[in-house]
């Protein structure tokens, strides 16, 4: 997984660049086409995916998104046999058109079934009714947070990438959007990542709810328990950020530290929704009484 991971960090802003290259040329050569100009309508449309859901993850964050994105994909294979029947039907356009309608297409193709996918073992030590380990780590307040404090009490653990990560953001706000319903359960949150301090208190001074915001120094818990992702941060990405993360994980213990739900997503734009483990906690509540 760690080859795997070192190129998809090298992917995903080359892939983002190429894509848009192809889009401005197809709707260039479009405008000033004649006979192919429907060829390279669907060239561009076929270039549109990406940049699409691109922008939707970084400018109007989301919290999560179907698997396999299927609206997507048709947009994408739409785009294709649009420049295919021009080329080979209607016999009215060349090989051009065609060949980025593909290029863009595959490499839509590699974001969706490659990319966002971790191929990850799901960890051993996170299955639902083991004992969450002890562990202890430094808080964005400067101050030792000890997992024995969780005690009494059911919790919320999130395994995030960082700050860089807008799904990671996305489902903080989420939760932070929920804090009174896991309030009312007597839920505390907890948020980990082996991002640098400075970036988790510039993090955790946005968000004004009582979560414990912890920093996995070297990555050192998530490789006890068998999360940590080597190189799975994207080369040239603005920010200070160390190239080693963590895969995301949520998991919820109840008082006494026993996990009821763990959520090991494969897929980085696939997060569980509150509704699903705080419905868990009431049942197991529900049972014991």
């Amino acid at each position: 997984m760690a080859i795997d991971a070192r190129y998809k960090s090298l992917f995903i802003l080359p892939a983002a660049a190429a894509t848009v290259l192809l889009l401005i040329a197809s709707l260039v050569l479009l405008a000033i086409s004649g006979n192919e100009r429907i060829a390279w309508l669907g060239a561009a449309i076929a270039a549109l995916p990406l940049p699409l859901i691109l922008v939707r993850l970084t400018f109007f964050p989301v919290e999560r998104t179907s698997e396999n994105l299927p609206f997507y994909l048709l947009l994408a294979a739409a785009g294709v046999i649009i420049a295919v029947w021009e080329q080979h039907i209607e016999g009215v356009s060349g090989w051009t058109p065609t060949l980025l309608a593909v290029a863009a297409a595959g490499i839509f193709l590699a974001y969706v079934f490659w990319y966002s996918r971790f191929g990850r073992m799901e960890s051993a030590v996170l299955t639902v009714g083991a004992k969450l380990p002890q562990f202890s780590l430094e808080s964005a307040t400067g101050k030792v947070f000890s997992s024995t404090e969780l005690k009494g009490a059911p919790a919320v653990i999130l395994f995030y990438r960082g700050g860089w990560c807008p799904l990671c953001m996305a489902q903080i706000r989420e939760l932070a959007s929920r804090y009174q319903d896991m309030a009312a359960l007597g839920i505390r949150v907890v948020l980990i990542s082996p991002q640098a301090s400075i970036q988790t208190q510039a993090l955790a001074s946005r968000f004004e709810v009582p979560f414990e915001f912890l920093v996995d120094e070297d990555n050192e818990l998530a490789e006890t328990l068998g999360i940590a992702l080597s190189n799975g941060v994207p080369t040239g990405l603005p920010g200070d950020y160390a190239a080693d993360t963590v895969l995301p994980t949520l998991v919820m213990t109840n008082e006494n530290g026993t996990i009821l739900f763990s959520d090991q997503t494969d897929n980085y734009r696939v997060r569980p929704e509150p509704d699903v483990f705080l419905a868990v906690l009431r049942r197991a509540r529900a049972i014991a009484a």
